[in-house]
């Protein structure tokens, strides 16, 4: 990685930061046992007033948490508190801790949520946000990123393929190059900001639960030229806790889930072992 460090998630979302911790004690003392317990906590933390501050810092939030009775806040909430518990994310260094909640943050920010239908595109659409968006919390980017942002932005939200007879469009893998150079030439090669984008555009890439199969998956040649070791460093703990974002207070499912995601992460390791990357 870049020794550009990542500006301190814990300084800029102190509050948020505090609550996830609180909700990790209240996990790990038994005392935090369901969704509707999270669901309730959630809903009293993000009073109305609460919700305008995120909003003026992260616009979209509030559409975002809009849906089916703010079932993607509770689930993103979800996912910080299963991150913050992972051996994998404690075993980062502090500049890679920071880097991940900031895409924690991200990930679903620009995703609908509506009962019978899928939003196949949301990794990409909430690409674009966090793309827009970092700068703002003091992620350096390049001098090209103002006059690249707003094509780039455009060509990654219409990179998508809709066939007949599909219920919703979905990610087009094959203007990945594109969308990659693009970020690079934005963010610089191997930086946070780039890191962040990345993951948040790769975290429903790949298949790590069968019975919710990801909408295009990576193959494993584009697995080899786009998952860097530092990317899927990273990459893993996002999608690890994106499945504990909603199988946490589900015993059995969580451990099926993971054991499954554990077994396609090595296979991963073992397919970019011989990438000459860092």
């Amino acid at each position: 990685m870049s020794q550009s460090k990542a500006p301190a998630f814990d300084e800029q979302f102190s509050y948020l930061n505090q609550f996830i911790l609180e909700l990790v004690d209240l996990y790990q003392a038994e005392k935090l046992n369901s969704w509707d317990e999270l669901d309730v906590k959630v809903k009293a933390f993000f009073t109305p007033e609460r919700m305008n501050e995120m909003e003026i810092l992260v616009p979209g939030w509030k559409k975002m948490a809009s849906f089916s009775e703010g079932i993607t806040l509770t689930h993103v909430m979800c996912v910080f508190l299963g991150v913050f518990m992972l051996p994998e994310f404690q075993a980062l260094t502090p500049v890679e801790q920071q880097i991940a909640k900031w895409f924690v943050l991200f990930h679903d920010l620009d995703k609908f949520h509506i009962r019978g239908k899928k939003d196949s595109m949301h990794a990409f659409n909430s690409a674009v946000k966090t793309a827009s968006l970092l700068p703002r919390f003091g992620f350096a980017v390049t001098e090209q990123y103002a006059e690249l942002i707003h094509a780039w932005s455009d060509f990654t939200g219409q990179a998508y393929i809709a066939q007949a007879g599909d219920t919703a469009p979905k990610p087009d893998n094959g203007k990945l190059p594109e969308i990659l150079t693009g970020i690079d030439q934005m963010c610089g090669e191997n930086t946070p900001a780039a890191l962040i984008t990345r993951v948040v555009l790769f975290h429903i890439s790949l298949n790590i639960d069968p019975e919710y199969p990801t909408p295009a998956q990576l193959t494993p040649l584009e697995i080899k030229h786009y998952i860097t070791p530092s990317l899927f460093r990273l990459l893993k703990i996002m999608m690890l806790g994106d499945n504990e974002g909603w199988t946490l207070f589900n015993a059995e499912t969580r451990k099926r889930q993971n054991k499954y995601a554990i077994a396609v992460f090595q296979e991963i390791e073992r397919l970019i072992a011989d990438n000459q990357y860092p």
